[in-house]
């Protein structure tokens, strides 16, 4: 989109807040089963499978370990020995083997009051290094295209960060009078849609979190109670979708669906944006679904197999 002149822009309203510049422009022209290991071999019994292992089946052991892994980085609350032996298929005590070598490795962890597994600071090094090289910018870039062309909106995406959701790839609409959001911009945790939706679907302390932070006002229709904001988030996550319309700037409105990492954490938005009277009272059922849509393919993108 060709950007205004200098002239023309000073005539432009432009709408400030703390968090996030944003200017109207006027354009110049089944996974369980999956992780399953083992084949028929498995289904001979435990004994056989270890003493497989144990004669030296290395890809198999490989194998072994990489489920274990996949299993362990799926179960944010951490993981036992039971529950993989069950779900893999195997024994208790191949599954212990296994586990106390990616331990002493650094990949596994295990607290010292508990029985369960979760992971390690290597596992999240390594899964990082991915992220960086790959992540959530270049996993949005073709769903947010798709995204804007099947409904015309601007469409965001944002990355959650302690302080606000992070703007990191916009697609501008192709309506006559377009609002967008900058590159760079912070949006609040609870004036906007995209904070919102990712406030909603985040752990319990994080929400507390939220709310015991200062709850700025950025508008008449900003909402700062923490009872209101708490019934809000239950909404959000039955039905998996969030707006705030002129919370954050009077004439404003976003649609923002969650996006989620490889290990079910919610690890940023994807939203359309426009002026209110766009979405109305409700968004239409055809914006919900596009951006759930786009949401979805993301989320695939960073590893996302589904809920549990």
């Amino acid at each position: 989109m060709t950007a205004p002149t200098a002239s023309a822009a000073s005539a432009l309203p432009t709408l400030n807040c703390r968090c996030a510049r944003i200017i109207l422009w006027l354009p110049c022209s089944d996974q369980r089963n999956a992780l399953r290991c083992g084949g028929q071999g498995e289904a001979k019994g435990d004994d056989v499978s270890d003493k497989d292992e144990k004669n030296g089946d290395g890809l198999q052991s490989v194998v072994m370990t990489m489920h274990i892994l996949e299993q362990v980085a799926r179960s944010p609350r951490g993981v036992g020995v039971t529950g993989l032996a069950n779900t893999l298929g195997t024994s208790k005590s191949r599954v212990h083997r296994h586990l106390q070598t990616l331990v002493q490795q650094g990949y596994v962890t295990q607290p010292e009051d508990s029985e369960r597994y979760e992971v390690g600071h290597r596992l999240i090094a390594l899964g990082q290094t991915v992220f960086d090289s790959s992540g959530l910018q270049r996993a949005a870039q073709d769903p947010l295209l798709a995204l804007r062309d099947a409904l015309g909106h601007s469409a965001v995406a944002s990355q959650f960060t302690p302080d606000g959701m992070l703007v990191i790839e916009t697609i501008p609409g192709r309506s006559p009078i377009e609002i967008g959001v900058r590159v760079g911009s912070i949006l609040s945790f609870h004036a906007s849609a995209q904070g919102k939706v990712a406030t909603a679907f985040s752990s319990p302390e994080f929400q507390a979190r939220v709310l015991r932070n200062k709850l700025e006002l950025f508008t008449p229709h900003t909402i700062t109670t923490s009872s209101l904001l708490i019934e809000e988030f239950a909404q959000i996550r039955r039905q998996g979708w969030a707006t705030a319309p002129n919370q954050i700037a009077l004439g404003l409105d976003t649609l923002a669906c969650p996006i989620f990492d490889a290990s079910g954490r919610v690890c940023g938005s994807v939203g359309i944006v426009d002026m209110v009277q766009q979405f109305g009272d409700r968004p239409s059922d055809l914006h919900i679904r596009q951006t759930q849509l786009a949401a979805n393919q993301i989320s695939e993108r960073l590893g996302f197999a589904g809920p549990a």
